[in-house]
């Protein structure tokens, strides 16, 4: 039997959520106690959400959420300038950048955590979200509200990361480790691309996205891109009283081995054989 799950935050912050209507800039024991509560998903010491490898189970701290929604009623709105830059905002932007290599035109804010060995290249990463180490965000990729990325895993340029931070409850966005996102590939609705996972530029996969193995035709879960396989964006067509209409789906065009390592001209001779590219 697994342990339930206990967030870290202090439970206060439940307490706050329930008249967080009232909750204005001026309460200070408030302020103090969610500014605190987003400082530890800052450092790492919390996340919104991660992969239980007992169960398999992509756990969601509710109290996380929370903290973040509730940041937004009680900090006021305050300007920054980083150069020619300005910005006016309530949410500040990241400092916290041990071990991280940001470069010029990167943006990451005040809440997100990123391990050391992360790579930012002019991207954007949003609060609530966790990178892990040794991940690289490419350029233009981004890294939405609460999304949870492993470690070594490569979005490459133009990749956008849904989030879902609203409601507490649901599931965010996961990239597990060593997954491998191609250019201009989406990812949002709380889907999940599994551990080792390697996605074919301008894949779109989403919460319902049906999926389908390519060697077989069996039906996958939906939402899913399984663990140690290619895939790409692929159409499969569906009667309508109107006619019938192609709807986009995932196929599985391979499965790789366990642990595999990933080889980007082999990946990319692979995906062109099916007119597509990393």
């Amino acid at each position: 039997m697994t342990t339930p799950f206990t967030s870290p935050l202090p439970e206060a912050i439940d307490e706050l959520w329930q008249r967080r209507t009232e909750l204005t800039p001026q309460d200070a024991e408030a302020r103090a106690t969610i500014v605190g509560a987003v400082d530890e998903l800052d450092a790492g010491k919390a996340r919104v959400a991660f992969v239980d490898r007992a169960t398999d189970e992509v756990i969601v701290d509710e109290r996380a959420k929370r903290s973040i929604l509730l940041s937004f009623r009680v900090l006021d709105m305050a300007e920054a300038q980083v150069g020619d830059f300005h910005y006016h905002d309530r949410i500040p932007l990241k400092t916290r950048m041990d071990g991280v290599r940001a470069v010029p035109g990167s943006i990451a804010r005040w809440g997100a955590h990123l391990a050391p060995g992360v790579v930012l290249m002019p991207s954007f990463t949003n609060i609530g979200a966790y990178v892990g180490s040794g991940t690289m965000v490419d350029t233009w990729a981004t890294v939405g509200s609460c999304a949870q990325v492993g470690e070594n895993v490569h979005l490459s340029g133009g990749v956008g990361i849904g989030g879902v931070l609203e409601p507490p409850q649901a599931s965010p966005v996961v990239i597990e480790d060593e997954a491998f996102l191609g250019s201009r590939s989406m990812v949002v609705e709380g889907a999940r691309v599994r551990e080792g996972a390697k996605l074919g530029a301008a894949t779109i996969l989403t919460s319902s996205t049906r999926v389908f193995d390519a060697e077989t035709g069996d039906e996958l879960p939906r939402g899913e891109a399984p663990a140690w396989s290619v895939c790409v964006t692929a159409n499969r067509v569906k009667s309508f009283p109107g006619g019938d209409f192609s709807l986009p789906c995932l196929l599985v065009l391979k499965r790789l081995e366990a642990g595999q390592e990933h080889d980007k001209l082999a990946l990319n001779e692979l995906l062109r054989e099916h007119g597509v590219n990393a």
